[in-house]
């Protein structure tokens, strides 16, 4: 497998010029151009800080509206890295027939589009935090000189796990067809699941606490929104189980390519 990771960084050159095509593709002539990918989660935001802010008890809608973009930002990296990742071998079928370049390869294209989306989206993140949150609650100031180093683990890790999600669901939906539908599906369920619209305690409340438990975005909405948003330090355990779980995603997707990657080309 190690040899496998050598052979994805010196093709690097290859896959960065297929990130860069499938961007002036999908934004060819366009007006707003990247900008186009910031409109849905501020538009979510505004519904939600108009329609939602009594409901969720808000005192501050500007530290809801921050709290709010900063948990669609890592859940649309998230879900888009997985949902896209569905149709990576599939859509690269003609480069694997031809060329016996490294699989690790497709996904890392696919997902390094989205990251590209998600780094655009955390830096409307922080200029809201500067513009519209120049103090907490509490009256203390946001430490953005704290909370940016400390949500860079947490970014990086998120990016190793959205890399592996995205290569199982590649390798998945080669052989079971109706895998993307699937994730579509559960993603539905899973964001009504994840405090991303309100707090932790809403759902513990609930008695629903263990599914925030096994909620991997969870994780990683923690280790970078918190942060961002009010430039506060994870724990140090938050830190070790967010490696724990990109840890074993990572395995998991490279097991899987060792173990498919010669039988791949008979299932497009």
């Amino acid at each position: 497998m190690t040899h496998h990771l050598q052979a994805v960084w010196t093709y690097r050159h290859f896959w960065m010029s297929l990130v860069q095509m499938d961007l002036r593709q999908k934004y060819r002539r366009s007006v707003l151009g990247l900008g186009w990918s910031l409109v849905n989660p501020l538009a979510m935001a505004a519904v939600f800080c108009v329609v939602f802010k009594d409901l969720m008890k808000v005192s501050d809608w500007r530290v809801y509206g921050c709290y709010l973009i900063g948990g669609f930002a890592v859940w649309d990296f998230l879900r888009n890295s997985l949902l896209s990742g569905c149709s990576t071998f599939v859509r690269n079928e003609s480069y694997i027939r031809q060329c016996p370049l490294p699989y690790g390869i497709y996904p890392l294209r696919t997902v390094m589009g989205t990251a590209i989306h998600f780094l655009i989206a955390l830096g409307v993140v922080l200029a809201m935090v500067v513009v519209l949150q120049p103090a907490l609650p509490n009256g203390d100031s946001v430490d953005l000189l704290n909370g940016i180093p400390s949500a860079v683990p947490g970014i990086l890790l998120a990016f190793v796990f959205a890399w592996s999600i995205a290569t199982l669901a590649a390798f998945a939906t080669v052989y079971f067809h109706d895998t993307q539908h699937l994730c579509e599906v559960g993603a539905q369920l899973f964001f009504f699941l994840t405090p991303i619209m309100y707090t932790r305690q809403v759902l513990d409340a609930k008695g629903l606490s263990w599914l925030v438990d096994i909620n991997p975005v969870n994780v990683y909405l923690e280790l970078i929104r918190g942060p961002l948003t009010l430039g506060e330090t994870p724990a140090t355990a938050l830190y070790l189980q967010g490696c724990v779980l990109s840890a074993v995603a990572f395995g998991l997707a490279c097991g899987t390519i060792a173990w498919l990657q010669k039988k791949l080309i008979f299932q497009l």
